[in-house]
């Protein structure tokens, strides 16, 4: 039996927060070591860059009107390169802290953030917390920074609100198809990102000192925050009438935008600048990138190729 676009949307936004909630939970179960998170991470980034490209773009532009043509799907992809660009600098968000033994062990060549912002002017410094839930030092982070998780929590939680939107776009995009598995790419990009971004939360507030069950009622909130943008756009959208194919066409190109911003701009610099393992983190990148042009397998025959 095949699978209603709305039926699917619901499986995937299951996933999603279930995975994200382990997300949370990770440091607790299993020691995410900094080559382990920096391999995942230049996996992530390729899967999100291939997504954009091979899925969210195409999809975007088969869906605008003939007068509008590419030229509409480019703006919004820019406008989304930029509101994320400027999330990012603003909350500087996708903190990944790891074992401050394994860093130990590499060579990074220069200074380099993996902490946070000091609260004396914006140098940064290294604060790193270990994986398997302890801190560096019975003082990991200065009481300072206690506060800190808010604004990365602030950041994720918008960030996340794009992804939701993007997952509710594509699906909405197909509404009516049945065969095959729609908006997988974009689903398996947002699935295997969301519990890094969980753990960055919850391991940010561990070491500023709040209880298990605050760390709880975050991870709670961030896990459920995609599935809502998902719902939100895709069972709203209907709302705009005959302008719904626009918001579709828009959120799809701006989600794209949003994608190709987190993989340039955040993702890969991180992992970039780590001179050890580039054989492997590259290789994790192409897989990445093979893996989001494979997928164009699972979806439906001619999913880019209808308009409007």
């Amino acid at each position: 039996m095949s699978l209603t676009p709305e039926l699917l949307l619901l499986l995937y936004c299951l996933a999603i927060a279930l995975l994200s909630l382990a997300g949370g939970l990770l440091p607790n179960w299993v020691r995410m070591t900094h080559t382990r998170t920096q391999l995942v991470m230049s996996f992530v980034s390729g899967l999100m860059l291939g997504v954009a490209f091979y899925h969210l773009l195409p999809h975007s532009i088969a869906l605008q009107p003939r007068e509008y043509g590419a030229d509409a799907s480019v703006w919004w992809l820019m406008i989304g390169l930029i509101v994320m660009l400027l999330l990012l600098r603003m909350f500087h968000f996708h903190q990944h802290d790891f074992s401050e033994e394994e860093h130990e062990h590499h060579d990074h060549g220069s200074e380099h953030t993996h902490g946070l912002e000091s609260a004396s002017g914006g140098e940064h410094q290294h604060g790193h917390v270990l994986a398997h839930g302890g801190h560096s030092g019975p003082q990991a982070l200065p009481a300072a920074h206690r506060l800190s998780w808010v604004g990365l929590a602030l950041g994720l939680g918008v960030h996340t609100l794009i992804d939701g939107v993007a997952l509710g776009a594509v699906m909405q995009g197909e509404v009516g198809r049945s065969a095959g598995l729609l908006g997988v790419g974009v689903f398996l990009a947002i699935l295997l990102h969301k519990p890094l971004d969980a753990m960055s939360i919850t391991t940010i507030m561990e070491a500023g000192g709040w209880s298990r069950r605050s760390r709880s009622l975050a991870n709670l909130g961030f896990a459920l925050l995609c599935p809502l943008g998902a719902l939100l756009f895709f069972f709203g959208v209907d709302l705009l009438g005959d302008a719904r194919h626009h918001a579709v066409a828009g959120a799809l190109a701006f989600s794209a935008g949003a994608f190709i911003c987190i993989a340039l701009s955040d993702l890969l610099p991180e992992v970039h600048f780590h001179s050890h393992d580039r054989g492997k983190l590259t290789l994790a990148f192409l897989a990445g990138i093979i893996l989001a042009y494979a997928i164009g397998g699972l979806e439906p025959a001619g999913v880019h190729l209808h308009g409007v």
